[in-house]
This record gives C-alpha cells, structure tokens and sequence, in this order.
C-alpha cells in the first residue's frame, strides 16, 4: 500500500503541475486557482488532524486562496509533508485508525492509507473540474490520465 500511496501522489503531483502551467495562460484565472488552494488546504488540514494538531478544526478547506505565483511552492510544501509521513510510517501504521477531530467537534477515525486516498482522488475530482474551466476557456487541457504515465508504445 505504502507504494500505491507514493505513486498516486506522484502521478498527481505531474498531473496537478501541468494544471498549474494551463492555469497561467487563462484569461480568467479566478476559479482555478480557488480549487487549486482548495487542493493544497486539503493536504494541509488533513496531515494537521492526523498529527493532532490544536489548530487543526479552525483550519479551512477553502482559505487560504494563495496567489498564482505561490501555489506551486504551497503544493510542493504540503506534498512533501505527506512524502515525508509515508516514509516514516510502515504498512501496518498506515492501516492503523488514527483519531481526529471532525466539522462537528467530535471525534472520528480513519486510517491514515483512507486519508491519503481520499486525498488523491479528491484530486482527480477538483482536476476534471479545472480541466474543464481550461477547455470552457478555450485552451486545450493536457492529457493527464493516469495511464499516460504507465504504458508505452512498442
């Protein structure tokens, strides 16, 4: 699993960087920048609830929204908090229900692997929406299926 974790943010990590390289072309920048930050806050808070950090519940998904120039030095910093987890932690720790608190103030577990997917895909999710903000926009979006990392013409 501790594998799977680092390849899909890797793969995540090129795709999300090409994002950022059609972003600046855009006349109306605006959103995807939102959604941009709102990936980068993701890794922020969730690595804050798993670390049991006090500031973590006041922490928002959707603010800070960081400048243009900012959100590829913002994502590499809150990637490599997760790169940095992963390789301190074995399979078993990654499968081991951590407790945090939620939006409700109560108390709520999931496993650190979950975390990270959910993370990963909520990716995926955020990155079609972008794409489709670039092709509304009138530039054509890059190909960043995950396949396109893995196969190879013979």
């Amino acid at each position: 699993m501790k594998k799977y974790l680092f390849d899909t943010f890797s793969y995540n990590d090129v795709t999300n960087k090409k994002l950022l390289q059609k972003i600046q072309q855009l006349p109306d920048k605006t959103e995807c920048i939102r959604l941009f930050s709102h990936l980068i806050n993701c890794q922020y808070k969730w690595m804050a609830r798993i670390q049991h950090n006090p500031a973590a519940p006041q922490m928002s998904w959707w603010e800070p929204v960081y400048k243009l120039d900012k959100l590829e030095t913002e994502w590499d910093k809150s990637l490599n908090l997760w790169f940095d987890y992963l390789k301190e932690k074995s399979d078993t720790e990654l499968a081991t229900e951590v407790i945090f608190i939620g939006l409700d103030g109560g108390q709520w577990a999931a496993t650190p692997q979950d975390i990270a997917l959910q993370l990963n895909y909520h990716s995926i999710h955020h990155r079609a929406q972008i794409q489709t903000i670039i092709r509304q926009q009138g530039i054509e979006p890059d190909f960043v299926d995950y396949i396109g990392t893995k196969y190879r013409k013979l």
